[in-house]
């Protein structure tokens, strides 16, 4: 007499929560300590350019409501969230030969339901809209690569209009006219602030895929096994 199948089960947990969180609570941690020594370091600077241009000094609380750190904040996110969302979609499509970063080379593309667990293929494990056949299928399939990009969209929004309201009160200071949203996005100013952002993003990207292919970091899931051919790709340690 033949048994049903099992369903395959979870593993159990054994750390704490603390431990199984540890990289996320670690980095957002990091991320809340690096934003206040932001601010206090950015009130300092923007409070000796008012004494240059003898205003008024404003307080901390002032300052973390104004267009001159919100911008500061932004450029930083969008130039983020544009790496990620780069990298999410580039490497569906774009290998690196011996690269930890990088799929396998024969495997470039979307590939197969069975290989992504989808559909048929989906486990008793697998999120619920992976077992689907209609749109929440596809939805789902492209989630990572759609929520970074809607990130990118809206952090680099927050920074034009952020940035044109420093720049035209910057403008005012200096008794010129302001530009608005339009001139702002179209001006030096924000194209400089915007791609020194991006190219050092795309720079540390570059130099990640291929230093991982010839170089290793013991026990990091961003590094191949220390003994591992140079190359192997797509192998993390």
């Amino acid at each position: 007499m033949n048994r049903p199948a099992q369903q395959a089960r979870l593993p159990r947990r054994h750390g704490s929560f603390w431990r199984d969180n540890s990289l996320t609570l670690a980095f957002g941690t990091a991320f809340f300590i690096v934003l206040l020594g932001q601010a206090l370091a950015g009130h300092a600077e923007f409070n000796a350019q008012l004494t240059v241009d003898g205003l008024q000094q404003v307080t901390l609380g002032q300052y973390l409501m104004s267009s001159d750190f919100a911008v500061d904040v932004t450029e930083n996110w969008q130039s983020e969230f544009l790496q990620f969302s780069l990298y999410i979609f580039g490497t569906v499509w774009l290998v690196q030969r011996g690269s930890p970063e990088s799929k396998e080379v024969h495997k470039v593309g979307t590939e197969s339901d069975r290989e992504q667990h989808m559909g048929d293929h989906a486990s008793a494990n697998s999120p619920r809209w992976a077992g689907t056949k209609d749109w929440r299928q596809s939805v789902y399939s492209r989630s990572l690569g759609l929520v970074m990009g809607g990130l990118f969209i809206l952090s680099w929004t927050a920074q034009s209009i952020t940035g044109m309201a420093a720049y035209d009160e910057q403008q005012l200071r200096q008794l010129q006219n302001p530009v608005g949203w339009g001139g702002y996005v179209a001006s030096p100013d924000f194209w400089n602030r915007t791609l020194q952002n991006w190219q050092s993003e795309l720079l540390a990207v570059a130099a990640m895929v291929i230093l991982s292919v010839y170089l290793r970091q013991r026990g990091s899931p961003e590094s191949k096994p220390v003994g591992a051919a140079h190359t192997s790709t797509g192998v993390e340690g």
